[in-house]
């Protein structure tokens, strides 16, 4: 009896290849956690022996002239590449990798590989996709088709499985730029129209940091890492593409390579921060050339930007925020991002194999936040400073698990102490979602100038919320846990939540010029009889909160009732003093308060 031959799927990627298949009824990435993503490396270590994948990368660093990397970008060329004095076509080197592949695959699957579908690039040309196809009978396989990596995209999303769709997918991956408009029903995929660049990824990306990096290097030690200096020039690579990697999830990432060269005895250091606004100056122009592509995409087919059902991202660049939050203003539609963009191109490929080896796979399942998470902050609203601005952190429809990290400031010079309130929504007012949390870090170094506070939120599949605030320059931090992030509210519950906010306004309606009125407004004029009815709405106002938060005193926690007392007395003083300023304050945190513990 022979053993069955197992079809799969591969992305062979410019930085990254994975391999997909079915298994025990569903299409998943071959590999566990972070090893099912083969970096597209090929090497040969000192003593000969060949490295593939994680090795090979890791050894770059070391040996650079020992090791080749974004060998997809010379697929369809007659160039060739030395290594460790050994000459290779590029489609020698893509074989290697889709021989480790398929040798992970039949590993995992228990039994041979000798079938594939394998993806590229919508732009490239019939050469290039000769070349895959040749790649691949160098690894021993039959290529049964070339897929698009749009299409690819677009069956792991699930696109197209019902009505007619018009859809973009915008893919950036580590070498290559394309993005395609098509046509989805059913199982037919009908692409309208495609556009990109070959020479465009993520490696464009690092070479700018890796560029800036030299560049303050040199003018502080006077040395050229990018002339002569091969080892400290891959090291230097190495940095910037973990700092880009950092800097999609956090806002700052720092880099440090020590004894990088050295100046006579002296080791010299690579020491720096960069942040993410700095960092997105840097690839803008780089960003704004790849929508130049989808405008050309979007005229060939003749779809305006309102006639797309949805926009589906694909390739690891577009973890980029900056990529993201242009395109979407650009385009006017929010991107999706609900599968792995580093995986989806692969997965799709593996639903292709799949129904090649008769299996009937529609899409792919996955784990998504259906929440977004953020926390207030003091910002502008309106040209009035407003202490409840919000803006998620974690976005809703992200993949599980999730961690992602941004900044804050703080908002008064010697400020020792600050409340992070965590809430669930969109709404750019904080007090319009849903609170989950709060908790307050203090000890912070009482500076003069802003002093920056991190705010880390971590998302696991079970629906648990780790929230951590770092004070960014001494590393204090305090952390909350939150269970049920993802429960549901209710309708009643969501009404009473929004009628709860409404009257903390005195604003039925919900109006938003009312609201700022309440917050903005200051003192007024006595009326002709002597009284002022401004100040005597809000002293009212400020006692019917007093009255809610003596009700509640019992059942509050120790910190709680502690701060609710001094808000209380903070209240009666100032209708003591008719100070209108102190009591608005006052009130504002009263209500806040009030907020969070009947929201409990």
């Amino acid at each position: 009896m022979t053993q069955t031959s197992h079809i799969v799927g591969i992305d062979l990627g410019t930085t990254n290849s994975e391999v997909a298949a079915y298994v025990d009824g569903e299409v998943r990435v071959l590999g566990r956690g972070s090893g099912c993503i083969l970096p597209s490396c090929v090497g040969f270590a000192p003593d000969g022996a060949l490295l593939v994948g994680e090795a090979a990368r890791n050894q770059h660093a070391l040996y650079p002239e020992r090791t080749v990397r974004s060998i997809k970008r010379k697929m369809g060329s007659d160039e060739k590449v030395s290594v460790a004095g050994k000459t290779f076509t590029p489609q020698e080197i893509s074989a290697i990798i889709l021989r480790e592949l398929t040798d992970r695959a039949s590993r995992e699957l228990g039994g041979p590989v000798k079938q594939a579908i394998i993806t590229v690039p919508a732009y490239f040309s019939d050469v290039q996709r000769e070349a895959t196809r040749e790649a691949g009978a160098l690894a021993g396989l039959e290529v049964l088709r070339i897929l698009n990596e749009p299409t690819a995209a677009s069956l792991s999303y699930g696109a197209g499985s019902g009505e007619r769709e018009t859809v973009m997918i915008y893919d950036l991956g580590g070498g290559t730029f394309d993005v395609s408009i098509v046509s989805l029903e059913g199982t037919v995929t009908e692409v309208l129209a495609s556009h990109g660049n070959n020479k465009l990824g993520g490696d464009d990306f690092d070479t700018l940091l890796v560029e800036h990096l030299c560049a303050e290097f040199e003018e502080e030690n006077g040395i050229d890492l990018r002339e002569g200096h091969d080892s400290a020039f891959a090291r230097v690579l190495r940095a910037a593409e973990e700092a880009k990697r950092r800097l999609s999830d956090e806002p700052y990432a720092a880099i440090r390579e020590e004894a990088l060269v050295m100046d006579g005895n002296v080791p010299l250091h690579l020491e720096m921060e960069i942040s993410r606004l700095d960092y997105e100056e840097m690839i803008r122009p780089l960003v704004e050339e790849t929508l130049e592509s989808v405008a050309k995409a979007m005229s060939d087919a003749g779809v305006r930007a309102g006639e797309l059902d949805t926009v589906l991202l694909a390739g690891g660049s577009t973890r980029t925020p900056l990529v993201m939050r242009t395109l979407e203003e650009r385009v006017g539609r929010a991107p999706r991002q609900d599968v792995d963009p580093d995986l989806c191109v692969a997965l799709g490929a593996g639903i292709m194999a799949s129904r090649q080896g008769g299996h009937d796979i529609d899409r792919i399942l996955v784990d998504i936040t259906p929440y977004s998470y953020g926390m207030s902050y003091l910002g502008d609203r309106g040209g009035v400073e407003y202490p409840h601005c919000y803006h998620a952190i974690i976005k809703r429809n992200t993949p599980l698990p999730v961690t992602r990290t941004d900044s804050y400031q703080t908002s008064g010079p010697y400020q020792e102490a600050v409340k992070i309130r965590v809430y669930q929504g969109d709404d750019p007012d904080a007090l319009r979602n849903v609170p989950v949390g709060q908790f307050k870090i203090e000890g912070l170094t009482p500076i003069y100038e802003p002093n920056v506070v991190l705010c880390k939120m971590a998302l696991d599949l079970d629906g648990i919320l780790h929230v951590t605030a770092i004070e960014k320059e001494t590393g204090l931090s305090k952390a909350i846990t939150i269970d049920n992030a993802f429960k549901a509210r209710t309708d009643e519950e969501i009404a009473g939540n929004r009628r709860r906010i409404e009257g903390l306004f005195g604003n039925a309606d919900g109006d938003d010029e009312a609201v700022d009125g309440a917050e903005q407004d200051t003192g007024g004029e006595p009326d002709a009889q002597g009284g002022d009815p401004v100040w005597d709405g809000k002293a009212a106002t400020a006692e019917a909160l007093v009255e809610r938060c003596r009700a509640l005193l019992e059942g509050m926690h120790d910190e709680d009732r502690e701060e609710a007392i001094d808000l209380i007395e903070e209240v009666k003083d100032a209708c003591e003093a008719r100070d209108v300023a102190a009591l608005d304050e006052a009130a504002v945190a009263l209500r806040e308060l009030l907020f969070f513990i009947e929201g409990k």
